[in-house]
């Protein structure tokens, strides 16, 4: 299971309260296609390279700390309507873009982790939730932004919780009481609210756990912030890419190897690397393999959390098309005798 974004960024509303990691310097490296060139053996790949768990925690509003994660720098808007529903709320800006350009697919995944905990907790009182599946299925990209996530209950039961996303392009728009009502006005049926584009849509299954397995979190009760708009606190520019600042290191792009340690900036106030950074891993990955391509979808299935570290990710495709592919990943913890620690599949598209 995966650090949910809530332990480390139990803030729910702010994000997580983890201090900014090391920033590790970017190397070059030129990998030449061949016999080993994956997807298609297309040219020689160019890329400057810099280098499971409780939900997602978020500190109460007046509690935050001037650190800062890879959540935070998202600088998400999150509006709890209702104890089953939480709409956020992101800018397209870098904070949140593959070192390529796009919206990172692990990104929105990991927006969906944090949004989706609140109303799962929620629901699960007394116990607490781990990230056990989750996946997003891509539509159309996000162009201009920001991106806006519904997150509902579908499902509460015993032992597990599941809620849906759906995703738009706002195309501008960033009023949460505005997009809420187009949403509704829209119904399930619509493609796609007034003004704003699908971009995709997503599942995820918390497991319940019992709350002592979150230390300091037994107070912590997002129910108190239904009705409540929450926008991200003040911060400096983000600067570097996104993988530069998670301090992510490509090892190898014929294998799809990246290495991420447990810095503070992407794990959580157990110290464990949250499932939203793995999914990030998995994804460059993933393109890594496939130069030309983008990750569209993605589908994590979390089985431990990091106990030592670096998180090492190993990837083979599995379909090569030319113009998607498919590929497997798997992450393990190289510091611990490989255990592994999620299985993933991703499917890429031309961008």
């Amino acid at each position: 299971m995966a650090a949910s974004a809530v332990n480390s960024l139990r803030r729910p509303i702010r994000g997580p309260e983890n201090a900014v990691g090391k920033q590790l310097g970017w190397r070059r490296q030129v990998f030449a296609s061949g016999p080993l060139a994956p997807c298609g053996g297309r040219a020689a790949w160019d890329v400057g390279e810099r280098t499971m768990t409780p939900t997602p925690e978020a500190a109460a509003p007046d509690t935050a700390q001037p650190s800062r994660s890879f959540i935070e720098d998202a600088a998400i808007t999150q509006y709890l309507v209702s104890d089953q529903r939480c709409l956020m709320v992101v800018p397209a800006s870098d904070a949140v873009r593959s070192p390529g350009g796009s919206v990172s697919a692990g990104m929105v995944l990991t927006v969906f982790d944090v949004g989706a905990s609140h109303p799962a907790i929620i629901a699960s009182r007394p116990d607490w939730t781990a990230t056990q599946d989750i996946s997003l299925h891509g539509a159309e990209p996000v162009t201009e932004g920001p991106i806006v996530l519904d997150n509902q209950l579908v499902r509460v039961g015993k032992k597990a919780v599941i809620a849906s996303t759906a995703v738009y392009d706002g195309h501008g728009l960033d009023d949460v009481d505005k997009l809420v009502r187009l949403i509704d006005q829209a119904g399930p049926s619509s493609d796609a609210p007034t003004g704003l584009t699908r971009a995709g849509s997503g599942l995820l299954t918390f497991a319940r756990i019992p709350r002592a397995a979150a230390p300091g979190m037994d107070d912590y009760d997002p129910g108190q912030w239904i009705g409540q708009v929450h926008r991200p606190a003040a911060g400096p520019p983000v600067q570097g890419s996104l993988y530069e600042r998670m301090g992510l290191e490509l090892v190898d792009a014929r294998t799809g190897q990246f290495d991420l340690e447990r810095t503070p900036f992407v794990t959580n106030s157990i110290g464990t690397i949250l499932g939203g950074a793995l999914a990030v891993m998995v994804e460059a990955a993933a393109e890594a393999l496939c130069p030309g391509l983008v990750a569209t979808d993605l589908q994590i299935h979390y089985l431990s959390q990091v106990r030592t570290g670096p998180a090492r990710t190993a990837g083979t495709v599995l379909r090569d098309a030319g113009d998607h592919a498919v590929v497997t990943v798997r992450v393990t913890d190289a510091g611990h005798g490989d255990q592994l620690l999620a299985l993933a599949t991703v499917t890429l598209r031309k961008g």
